[in-house]
């Protein structure tokens, strides 16, 4: 991630709102960029100082009771007051509810946040393979018996994507081969489960960092994701799916 990503990203990692994938982006980032680190610390400064009680006016004693005399006057509107307030809480709840409307994320979303996650959890949790084998007659057999889909396994080692191995994920609720690719140090996981439908062509997106594809066929989703630029990506895809 840039510096300027990084400071516009800032705020809510103080405020510990982001997903853990950006939190570890983050995290790398300052432990090498001392100015982007001086930023953080000067904005939790910034917020240590406005949380200091010295800065907000305390009303004097004797207001309480003028409020209460005010209000107390029998020519006092209540009626319209409350007719005001009820009026302001069906536009307040309206609003929000379009707000929300608006900001909740898509299923496409979701399900690429979910498989950007199991992709960096198969780097940092050193389960990237369960079955090693750059050998598509024996990773594809591997399967049989632990998903309920018949993945497609392409030897692609001379177009320099070699084909590393496979293992078992979990995706979209429901049990999904992961194949494992790669492209010179850059990890590509391709995921495939069940899912009857319609044949869909190959949409492109980029989520958290990572570029990612995904399309379907009759009886199967195909999801690729990587940390390789959008053009390699698109070349891998054009290959897996010739």
């Amino acid at each position: 991630m840039t510096c300027e990503e990084i400071r516009n990203l800032l705020s809510p990692y103080a405020d510990g709102e982001l997903d853990l994938v950006r939190d570890l982006d983050i995290e790398r980032h300052l432990a090498e960029c001392p100015h982007c680190a001086a930023a953080l610390e000067g904005l939790r400064a910034l917020s240590a100082r406005l949380s200091d009680p010295a800065l907000y006016h305390q009303p004097p004693t004797a207001l309480a009771p003028r409020l209460r005399a005010a209000l107390g006057r029998p020519r006092f509107p209540w009626r319209r007051v409350a007719a005001a307030a009820a009026a302001a809480v069906l536009v307040a709840a309206a609003l929000w509810g379009t707000v929300r409307g608006l900001s909740a994320p898509s299923a496409e979303d979701l399900l690429a946040r979910e498989v950007v996650d199991s992709h960096v959890r198969s780097l940092m949790a050193d389960h990237l393979l369960d079955f090693k084998s750059d050998d598509r007659h024996k990773v594809k057999p591997w399967f049989l018996g632990r998903v309920d889909v018949a993945p497609e396994v392409k030897d692609l080692t001379t177009e320099r994507f070699p084909l590393i191995g496979g293992r078992l994920d979990y995706i979209d609720g429901r049990p999904a081969a992961a194949l494992v690719y790669k492209r010179n140090d850059h990890v590509i996981n391709v995921f495939v489960w069940r899912a009857p439908g319609p044949d869909r062509p190959p949409v492109f997106l980029e989520r958290q960092g990572y570029h990612l594809a995904h399309w379907s066929d009759n009886e199967r989703a195909f999801w690729v994701v990587s940390d390789l630029n959008e053009e390699e990506l698109r070349q891998f895809v054009e290959l897996l799916r010739r």
